[in-house]
């Protein structure tokens, strides 16, 4: 058998209880610190091999320099990792592979990325390379944003360059999750994100399996996750992000290494996928654990039922803080709703995260809403659309166009579900007034189409009747899988 050591600087995961590994250490997650308890432990004359896959990007941001140290790194080898890190090498693999990607540029001044933007065409998403959490990215819509973002928000060098990448407004994203062994590939997970393209991946809902994305989008993506894989020698976990625009499938990152989705993936297959994956790791094959997924190239099932994931968001502790999403990461955590149709899985993902009191695309959002006995009220330009579109609309004033105002109805405790969904640059200053209402008052708020309408489905749900409760054991009892 194998003992396991855990380095870990969180005290609050799940990591750090106290039967999950042999021996646990609070330490920071620099080359430093792991340096130091790799030496002790090495002192034993035991082998060992350090497992970088399961603790997000900072481990991956170690692997090379650990590898310079002479610390043997199992699983996906650190120059693999570096590949799919680093901006310009992974762009060539992907045009050598004829998989799509967004255009995109790097930049280590304020001209480039000015340069750069205007090449790719704008929208633009601009970010820092090799970060965390999506932190100090932002979506640009002109010239002057990108210049202040570069002055601004981040610094840049010729190591770290600045990343601008064309922006696919009003994309599908997904998040594809795969098992490889170097050779053979089982995709665990097809994961439609409810919010559009542009949310951070741990901020958007997201089902699995996909509900409306047509099968050859689906056999594509597979397709390029299967080349990938081979291409970047996985070992172990790898993660992959889609977008879908007008038809075509482009890659917008590929992480080789355990994604946040994977837990979810795990509970919704009963296919304990990190325990696979740290067995592969150590030289096992793939086809000892998945035999008839590699012969019939089948991703692994999820029976009958829809699995929902939905964050959960901190708002109530940061009075004031605008609740829109974007591509900075604000959730704190997630839940997880199972049903036998989507609306109510994804309701009850929604009442898990605690959402559960009861412009030209968003008449059928407002449709769906007044069919479900919602009264709709609206600030003029929107509620002109909806007229003309034959609903009934009571007016309200913007915040800056006098009272009552849109906010005047929150504090009033008249609103029960507030659609908000800013287009274009920075949202107005009415609309953070709105969303920052909802937060005091505690209403549940969305923020794109997308989600609305799956909210509209949700609520159609619970309309029907009392939701039904499953135990993962029972559905996951008639897909056993063989003994890892």
């Amino acid at each position: 058998g194998y003992e396991t050591i855990m380095v870990n600087c969180n005290p609050e995961t799940v990591s750090t209880d106290y039967d999950t590994s042999d021996r646990l250490y609070f330490e920071p997650l620099t080359l430093e610190d792991v340096l130091a308890v790799y030496e002790h432990e090495a002192a034993s004359g035991a082998e060992i091999g350090v497992n970088v896959q399961f603790g997000g990007q900072t481990p991956l941001n170690l692997a090379l320099p650990l590898k310079a140290a002479g610390v043997p790194i199992i699983g996906t080898s650190p120059e693999s990792i570096d590949l799919a890190e680093d901006r310009k090498r992974f762009g060539k693999l992907l045009d050598d592979l004829n998989i799509p990607q967004p255009p995109a540029a790097m930049a280590t001044s304020v001209e480039e990325a000015v340069a750069g933007a205007r090449k790719v065409q704008f929208p633009v998403l601009v970010r820092p390379s090799y970060v965390l959490g999506g932190r100090a990215m932002v979506i640009a819509y002109d010239e002057d944003t990108v210049v202040r973002y570069m002055k601004e928000a981040v610094e840049y060098s010729q190591e770290r360059p600045v990343l601008v990448d064309h922006f696919l407004e009003d994309a599908i994203e997904v998040d594809v999750d795969a098992l490889a062994d170097g050779t053979d590939v089982v995709i665990a997970g097809i994961m439609q994100h409810i919010e559009e393209a542009g949310i951070h991946s741990g901020d958007s809902s997201c089902v699995l399996p996909a509900v409306s994305i047509a099968p050859h989008l689906l056999d594509t993506m597979r397709e390029y996750t299967f080349k990938l894989a081979r291409a970047l020698k996985v070992i172990g976990l790898m993660n992959i992000q889609f977008a879908i625009q007008r038809d075509m499938v482009y890659v917008i990152e590929v992480n080789p290494r355990a994604s946040r989705t994977v837990p979810y993936v795990s509970k919704a297959t009963g296919v304990p996928l990190a325990k696979i994956a740290a067995r592969l790791m150590t030289g096992r094959k793939l086809r000892e654990f998945l035999p008839e997924n590699i012969e019939q190239k089948s991703d692994l099932g999820t029976g009958n039922c829809y699995y929902v994931k939905s964050p959960v968001f901190p708002w109530n502790k940061f009075p004031g803080v605008d609740t829109v999403l974007g591509p900075e990461m604000k959730s704190t955590g997630e839940v997880m709703g199972v049903a036998d149709n989507f609306g109510e899985a994804f309701a009850k993902a929604q009442v898990a995260a605690g959402n559960d009191r009861d412009k030209p695309n968003v008449m059928d959002v407002a449709k769906r809403f007044f069919e479900l006995g919602f009264k709709l009220v609206a600030t003029h330009g929107t509620a002109d659309i909806l007229e003309r579109g034959g609903l009934i609309v009571d007016r309200v004033y913007k915040v800056k166009e006098g009272r009552p105002n849109v906010v005047d109805l929150i504090k009033g405790d008249r609103i029960q579900l507030i659609l908000n969904t800013p287009y274009g640059p920075d949202p107005w200053f009415d609309e953070k007034a709105i969303r920052r209402a909802a937060v005091t008052q505690r209403i549940p708020t969305i923020t794109t189409l997308a989600a609305a309408l799956a909210a509209a489905e949700g609520i159609a749900a619970l309309q029907q009747g009392q939701m039904s409760v499953y135990a993962l054991q029972h559905l996951l009892a008639s897909r056993a899988v063989g003994k890892v």
